[in-house]
C-alpha cells in the first residue's frame, strides 16, 4: 500500500493516526523524562555530597560543550523547517533539511567523542571519581538518544525518496520531530549543570 494515497493507515483514518502517533510519542517522552530526571537528581546529590565534585566539574572544557550546544540547537532547527516542509508536501526541502540535521548530529557526535579521548588521555574515566561516573552516564545516555535519532532520519530519508509521505500524511517526521527537540532540550539542561556551574562556582569564590 501506498502510504502517501491512501485515505487510511493500518486501518485507521490519517487524522486519528496523527493523534495516536502523538499521544505515544509523548508517552515514551515522559518516560524519558522520568529516566533523566532521576539520573539528574543523583547527579545533583552526588555533586553536593562529593569534597572533589567541583574541582572534577572545572576539568570539562566547557568551550567545546559551548560549540556542542550550539551545534544540537541548529539541528533542531533544521528538523524544524523539515516538519515544515513535510506538511508543505515538499519532498527535495524536507530531505535537504533532513540530512542536514544528520549532518549536525554526526558533528555533535564527533565533538563529544573527542571530548571522551581527550578526558580519557588524561586518565579522567568513570573510574577515576564519582562525578565523572555521573558525567559519563548521563551525556553517555544522551549520545545514545542522538544516535537513535540518526537511525530514525535515515529511515525517514529513505522513505522520502520512497515518495511515501505527502503533506496528508506526515506523521513519521512530526512525532521524530518532537522526539528531536526533546533531545535537544535535555541537552540545554546537561550543559550549564555540568559545564558551568562549577567554573562559575569557582569565580565568585564559592
Amino acid at each position: 500500500m501506498s502510504y502517501g494515497g491512501a485515505a487510511t493507515v493500518a486501518g485507521y483514518s490519517i487524522p486519528e493516526k496523527h493523534h495516536r502517533a502523538k499521544f505515544g510519542m509523548w508517552l515514551f517522552l515522559t518516560s524519558e523524562i522520568m529516566f533523566f530526571t532521576g539520573f539528574i537528581g543523583a547527579y545533583i546529590a552526588l555533586y553536593n555530597s562529593s569534597p572533589t565534585a567541583g574541582k572534577d566539574a572545572c576539568e570539562l572544557n566547557w568551550v567545546i560543550a559551548l560549540i556542542n550546544t550550539i551545534v544540537l540547537i541548529t539541528s533542531s532547527l533544521t528538523m524544524a523547517r523539515a516538519v515544515a516542509a513535510s506538511k508543505r508536501g515538499d519532498a527535495p526541502s524536507v530531505q535537504l533539511h533532513l540530512v542536514l540535521t544528520m549532518l549536525l548530529a554526526f558533528t555533535f557526535m564527533g565533538i563529544k567523542a573527542y571530548e571522551y579521548g581527550s578526558k580519557f588521555a588524561h586518565g579522567y574515566t568513570p573510574s577515576y571519581s564519582p562525578f565523572f561516573s555521573a558525567y559519563y552516564l548521563l551525556t553517555g545516555f544522551h549520545g545514545l538518544h542522538v544516535l537513535g535519532g540518526i537511525v530514525v532520519m535515515w529511515h525517514l530519508l529513505a522513505f522520502s525518496f520512497a515518495g511515501k509521505y505527502t503533506k496528508e500524511y506526515n506523521i513519521p517526521m512530526e512525532v521524530t520531530g518532537l522526539y528531536w527537540h526533546f533531545v535537544d532540550i535535555v541537552w540545554i539542561f546537561l550543559f550549564p549543570m555540568l559545564y558551568l556551574l562549577s567554573p562559575i562556582q569557582a569565580a565568585v569564590g564559592h
